[in-house]
């Protein structure tokens, strides 16, 4: 195994898990230099960094100069669009940028002596999933919309460049924060779980609600799954722990791994009531009792990452269940810079 030192270039390191990513790695003893856009990152999250600079992982010339500069040894890729319903409605903004200028990221780094790369990738490679088993890595990949597709086709590109390791990490939802450092999620619009249950119990400033749209507070959408209280069971991962997986990654691609593919899980997984109960119990709020809508189209019942394979290779086990993300979420969002970060983002959005 080799120490933890080196540099380590991380695309994407202003947004929301490679922010995270970047301050562990840099905690292990590894001198992380964050590139990011930031057309969705924050330049607030880069201060965990030993450097930053700004540029687009499709523009060869920066990623070369940048590697030319600090001599990367390794690297981790997050720069990419996530939101599913967005790549719907745009499937050209996502393949142009999780696909293509992932492609040109990946052939300037490997042809400037990057020789292992971890992947931060998505369970959404999977596609549609009608038994309630956990996914493994065997499943086969049939993505249903673009989001999935473009990841899957920069995995499969990368595992095609010869002098390349490579690691992929597929997980489903991330959650909570490391407010005691200034980190945390600035997502807008804002389409996870747990913020949209979390942002309201707070008292969240009305104007950071409104602009979220949760003025009207948070409801469930079906209570007759066949799941064990009724409600969809999802898999959630607080971003410190995965975070800690992509370290473990990188640890193990240095100390002589294979090209791989590992699935990051809770292992169960949670449903909504049981979020709605540790949000209530957590943030010491008896009286919160959503109201109820009937399912939505298209939502299975139980969606889990069986990380077996990752605890088996890497060593690497989720710590923190759902009351740690809650809490670590609330104190995030209590927090000035999140709220400046979403009005920013929605005055913007507005103009």
């Amino acid at each position: 195994m080799q120490p933890d030192s080196g540099v380590v270039l991380v695309s994407g390191g202003a947004g929301y898990i490679g922010s995270h990513v970047t301050h562990v790695l840099k905690q292990a003893g590894f001198t992380p230099v964050v590139v990011d856009n930031l057309v969705n990152g924050n330049l607030w999250a880069t201060h965990v960094a030993s450097a930053f600079r700004q540029g687009d992982i499709g523009d060869a010339d920066f990623i070369r100069a940048v590697c030319k500069e600090v001599s990367p040894m390794a690297a981790l890729h997050f720069a990419a669009f996530i939101e599913v319903g967005e790549s719907v409605k745009d499937p050209q903004k996502y393949f142009t940028n999780n696909r293509d200028k992932a492609k040109v990221f990946f052939d300037t780094i490997a042809k400037n002596g990057v020789k292992n790369i971890v992947f931060s990738s998505t369970a959404a490679v999977y596609g549609e999933v009608t038994e309630p088993t956990p996914i493994c890595e065997s499943r086969p990949t049939r993505p249903i919309n673009p989001y999935g597709q473009s990841k899957l086709d920069a995995e499969t590109y990368l595992r095609t460049i010869g002098s390349v390791k490579s690691v992929a990490l597929r997980y489903f939802n991330v959650a909570g924060a490391e407010p005691s450092v200034g980190l945390g999620e600035a997502h807008f619009p804002e389409t996870h779980l747990i913020p949209r249950i979390v942002l309201p119990l707070i008292d969240a400033p009305k104007d950071v609600r409104d602009a979220l749209g949760l003025a009207a507070g948070f409801r469930v959408f079906g209570t007759d799954y066949p799941t064990r209280d009724g409600t969809a069971v999802r898999d959630y991962i607080h971003v410190m722990n995965l975070a800690n997986a992509h370290v473990r990654a990188l640890r193990y691609l240095l100390g002589g791994g294979a090209t791989d593919i590992f699935n990051l899980g809770s292992g169960s997984g949670f449903s909504v009531k049981e979020i709605v109960d540790a949000a209530r119990k957590t943030l010491d709020r008896p009286d919160f009792i959503p109201g109820t809508e009937p399912r939505r189209a298209g939502d299975p019942a139980t969606l889990i990452a069986d990380s077996t394979k990752a605890k088996a290779v890497l060593g690497w086990s989720p710590e923190y269940g759902v009351d740690r993300m809650i809490e670590s979420a609330a104190a995030w969002h209590r927090s000035q810079i999140y709220s400046e970060t979403i009005i920013k983002r929605a005055n913007a959005g507005s103009e």
